[in-house]
């Protein structure tokens, strides 16, 4: 008879993944995907090296989960301003802000996320989340058209410009030593977004 892990067992392995994954993040955050060996994310977890492979099946395994569970938070936040009650243009300025925000507030992982080099693996995963991105900015440029806050437009295309203008202004920023979110260059983000998609700026 095929042995059968306890609920116990199950919940200390997933207690154990967990604490993995979390481990993994700061390291890739801290070196980035290249230096973030399984070495070094087992140091940091307080484990030997091949348990890594316990829960993992490789160092890409890991690092997609990684990339999910971080760029995953990072579009439900986007989704829930966008999404939220009110003027599409107030939310797309505020979806942009929150989004640029938060990556200059923690740099070395949004830079992984956005620009880093990483192995194929995670590459794949960064255009899929672009795409969850591009689909979340044209749901309200569409409604901005709709409610006349907006011209005419094809809201597929605005969208792609203003997700690949997003990282792009953000990634020398991001790799900067200066610790510290520049309110102009939030500024200015946000005002670039506007135009993108035809609206005016903010007073």
């Amino acid at each position: 008879m095929a042995y059968r892990k306890t609920p116990a067992e199950l919940r200390r392995l997933e207690a154990a993944r967990e604490h993995l994954i979390a481990c993994a993040t700061s390291v890739v955050a801290e070196v980035g995907w290249s230096q973030a060996s399984v070495t070094a994310v087992a140091d940091a977890a307080g484990i030997a090296a091949g348990s890594v492979y316990q829960h993992f099946p490789s160092k890409a395994a890991l690092a997609v989960e990684v990339f999910r569970r971080a760029a995953g938070r990072e579009v439900e936040v986007l989704g829930e301003v966008l999404a939220a009650p009110g003027d599409p243009v107030e939310r797309l300025s505020r979806g942009v802000e929150v989004f640029a925000r938060r990556a200059l507030e923690n740099r070395g992982l949004a830079h992984a996320l956005l620009a880093a080099p990483a192995e194929p693996a995670v590459g794949a995963e960064r255009l899929e989340f672009r795409r969850r991105y591009r689909a979340l900015f044209a749901t309200v440029v569409r409604e901005g058209i709709a409610e006349g806050a907006l011209p005419e437009q094809n809201g597929e295309i605005t969208a792609a410009a203003l997700t690949g203008a997003v990282g792009e202004v953000l990634v020398d920023p991001l790799g900067a030593a200066d610790g510290t979110a520049s309110e102009a260059l939030l500024a200015e983000l946000v005002a670039m977004a506007l135009r993108c998609a035809g609206a005016a700026p903010p007073p």
